[in-house]
């Protein structure tokens, strides 16, 4: 079963109104002093072992980086430990532990909900400017994924990115003609009232690269602004939300929805169109389409620094991360299609993916996502303030009483 990406937008990014407080305890393994890279060897002078906190999901792409990187440098890393959380509690955990000098945590791997908490509250390093000598793989960025690793603000590097969305996905039996314009979309929903949908956007990355897309498919003033610049998108939700009954709290439920037949359409993604019916979430015969006026919001996830890591652990990390940037290792990322395509960084083809990747993408990837990929424009997701008022603003005047918060 396909892991959800739990994010609780609403949570994580609403921690970045909170007051940094404290500085952490002193000592070893908890002082936030920024190390320099004359503080930091080029090679550790034991082994260590890393500590991973991922709250992204991201572990999914690249645990087999970590695993190549400590099979062949063993006198670098001698062993890789994971844990998991929400995005919520990531930054709570780290503050914490910094504080009581006892940080345990040494690397994070985050979407943009995560960082832009842990950089609001001055929790991570900034490491792509500190040690911007020890990372030049990130020099090979692609494009729109050097436009994503802006967002980091130096306190992080960007390990995968995809277009994302939004798309539509449909069952064809039922869907013979889908729409391919948001006013044919906005049609079909009141003619078939109940048969389409999408998730909480708070709580689901469908539903909120539909919200963040709209402006761009219906031309809106400012696609940056929701409360003065999304005038057409929210006229539009609101009338859409007359044939919708209910909206679920995670993109989960929208799966089963499509896969029992409660829905023929619903907005998706790339990760969330494969991967599902990889995985016999989704029928494999459904379909996508791009609506007229289309723009790729793109997605990222992010290795990110607490401070207060010692400088034996800061080397281990720069020289992973430097590793993690390779195309060889790049192309590990493509995994089963869960953050379709997955690269960050230039010259990665799927040929070069591991055979088993290739396999799920052959059978289950779409050939019409290159055409589309590379023909059209991709754009950001709004700054962490706007989406947060996009949520409220959403919840409140859109579907108010229509879903669960949580």
């Amino acid at each position: 079963m396909r892991s959800s990406k739990k994010i609780q937008w609403t949570a994580a990014l609403a921690l970045s109104g909170l007051i940094i407080t404290g500085c952490g305890a002193p000592g070893g393994g908890g002082s936030t002093e920024s190390l320099s890279s004359s503080d930091v060897p080029e090679k550790p002078s034991a082994a260590v072992t890393l500590n991973i906190l991922d709250v992204a999901g991201n572990k999914q792409l690249t645990e087999g980086i970590f695993d190549s990187f400590v099979e062949e440098h063993p006198d670098i890393i001698s062993k890789v430990t994971w844990e998991t959380a929400g995005a919520p509690d990531m930054a709570g955990k780290v503050k914490a532990q910094q504080q009581a000098g006892n940080l345990k945590i040494d690397l994070v791997l985050t979407g943009t909900d995560g960082l832009a908490a842990g950089i609001s509250q001055d929790l991570f390093t900034t490491v792509a400017t500190d040690f911007k000598d020890r990372l030049s793989n990130m020099d090979n960025y692609q494009e729109p994924a050097a436009a994503m690793q802006e967002l980091a603000q130096d306190h992080a590097v960007e390990l995968t990115y995809y277009p994302s969305g939004p798309l539509l996905e449909y069952n064809p039996e039922k869907v013979p003609n889908p729409p391919t314009t948001a006013a044919e979309l906005l049609d079909w929903a009141k003619a078939n009232p109940g048969k389409f949908g999408y998730a909480r956007p708070a709580n689901s990355g469908p539903g909120r690269t539909f919200l963040m897309g709209l402006p761009y498919i219906l031309n809106d003033s400012d696609p940056s602004d929701p409360v003065a610049g999304w005038d057409k998108t929210w006229d539009f939700l609101k009338e859409l939300n007359q044939g919708i009954p209910s909206y679920p709290t995670g993109t989960g439920v929208t799966m089963n929805n499509l896969k029992n037949g409660t829905w023929d359409m619903a907005m998706t993604t790339t990760g969330w169109d494969i991967n599902p019916r990889a995985l016999n979430q989704v029928p494999t015969n459904f379909k996508v389409q791009a609506l007229e006026g289309f723009t790729w919001v793109t997605d990222a996830h992010y290795a990110a620094i607490p401070k207060g890591v010692s400088a034996d652990k800061m080397s281990a990390i720069l020289q992973v991360l430097q590793y993690a940037l390779t195309p060889e290792q790049q192309a590990k990322t493509y995994d089963s299609g869960y953050f379709y395509p997955g690269p960050a960084v230039n010259d990665v083809t799927l040929s070069m993916a591991p055979q088993s990747s290739q396999d799920v993408i052959s059978k289950f990837g779409r050939p019409e996502y290159d055409d589309l990929i590379a023909n059209n424009p991709k754009a950001k997701p709004i700054d962490a303030d706007a989406l947060v008022k996009a949520f409220d603003k959403w919840d409140n005047e859109v579907a108010s009483g229509k879903f669960e918060k949580k």
